[in-house]
Parts: structure tokens; sequence; C-alpha cells
């Protein structure tokens, strides 16, 4: 796959996997470039897929490198993503992050997407079993767009 090129960012897919032990869902994980450089600066990764599980987890998940951070580099890779999810038949997204992240919560805000709430995460769920006890989560139509 081509690289998705953006102004200041790059993605390039690095792998394609399916993941999820009882409802198994498609992950395109992607590094995310300085443009037209080789410096790796994070990654994204998108959820195909809509479940108990990924309403918690999110369709995307993203991580800037410490020295990168603080550019709106996830938000501008979040903006990538959103038309390749479309192409992929998604026609929303879910996106979550924990509620002490004020920088996810900020990039989350100015993406535009609809608030849904702070939410408590099941005692079943994997996130809580993990240490998890909400989530902040924003739907993201697709429609639109």
């Amino acid at each position: 796959m081509e690289p998705i090129k953006g102004t200041e960012i790059d993605l390039q897919l690095s792998q394609e996997y399916l993941s999820g032990y009882l409802n198994p869902y498609k992950v395109y994980y992607f590094d995310i470039y300085l443009s037209n450089t080789s410096r790796r600066i994070g990654y994204i990764d998108l959820r195909l897929g809509h479940s108990d599980y990924l309403y918690y987890l999110g369709n995307i998940g993203y991580r800037i490198d410490e020295p990168w951070r603080g550019h709106h580099y996830a938000l501008s890779a979040c903006r990538l993503v959103l038309p390749f999810a479309k192409q992929l038949g998604m026609e929303y997204l879910i996106i979550t992050c924990d509620p002490d992240n004020l920088a996810s919560k900020k990039t989350l805000e100015e993406l535009g997407g609809t608030f849904l709430g702070r939410k408590k995460i099941p005692l079943h769920h994997a996130l809580y079993l993990e240490g998890f006890k909400a989530k902040l989560i924003y739907r993201y139509n697709l429609k639109e767009n």
C-alpha cells in the first residue's frame, strides 16, 4: 500500500492482522513519519468493526513519541485515517481516551466528533482487568465527511 500523505506527516502501513479472541476484528497498523523523511515519530492503528469490546477500546489508537509531542501530529494522523476508514466501509468510528489524558482529550475534541460521555468500563472488559476504570468516548460519523 502506498503511504497516506499529509502536509506534515505521512502514514505507512506496516502491519495488517486479525485481533480479538471471541470477536475478531481487522487492524491496520501505520507508522507515522515526518513528511518526506525516514523519521518515525509514532504510530496509529485502525480497528475495524463495532462491538462491546471496541466501544471501550476504540476504533483508533495512537501514540506520538515523547520528543514529537505538542505538534498536533496525533490530530493530523487521525484526520488522515478517517477517509481510509470510510473507504473500507466504516460509517462511523469510536475513539476513546483516558479521562486524565488531557492531550488526547484535546485531540479528540479538535477532531470534531460527538462526545458520548465518560463511561465506566465493565468489570468483565479486558481494559478493566488492565487497571482502567473509565474512558471518554467520542463518535465520528464518516458518512457526512
